[in-house]
């Protein structure tokens, strides 16, 4: 934790803030509070693009966390900017495009050692298969199977974010 006052701060980013990175924010969320740390650990999300900026999570994302239980109605895309840099301990980025989008726009070296791949995390991943795919662009399955990505990885972060530091 930062200090006992103030949480340890997480952002999920992806393209457009309505696929993957929501879904990584409502998923992570719940297996915060479910693990007894919501009070330590804050989570947001956003995009690189601003297109979907104040609109809900895509609704074949928001149908998949329905089915498995996850309450997806709060979300509202917003743009990555260069302050969540100052609002958050780590940036977790969902694919190689989002990561180069988001260390272009970081004020200092030192800050951009808060962005990681979100897949560093998932225990199945590898070296060279660190990217959440984009599920936009296919059909329910894709987001099926990214659900079941960030799940596994989730399961890992909280294990990482009971002691961060």
């Amino acid at each position: 934790m930062t200090d006992d006052a103030q949480p340890y701060r997480v952002t999920f980013v992806c393209l457009g803030n309505i696929c993957r990175s929501p879904t990584a924010h409502v998923v992570l969320e719940e297996k915060l509070a479910a693990a007894g740390l919501a009070d330590r650990v804050t989570v947001t999300s956003s995009g690189t693009g601003g297109w979907h900026t104040g609109e809900p999570m895509d609704q074949r994302a928001a149908s998949t966390l329905s089915g498995a239980g996850y309450d997806p109605t709060r979300h509202l895309a917003r743009r990555f900017s260069i302050d969540d840099y100052a609002e958050n301990d780590l940036i977790l980025v969902m694919d190689h495009s989002n990561q180069a989008d988001v260390l272009e726009l970081a004020p200092t070296v030192e800050e951009q050692q808060k962005v990681r791949m979100f897949r560093s995390f998932d225990p199945e991943a590898g070296p060279d298969d660190l990217e959440v795919p984009d599920p936009w662009f296919g059909d329910g399955e894709g987001f099926t199977h990214v659900l079941a990505m960030v799940e596994r990885t989730c399961d890992a972060l909280v294990e990482h974010l009971r002691d961060p530091r």
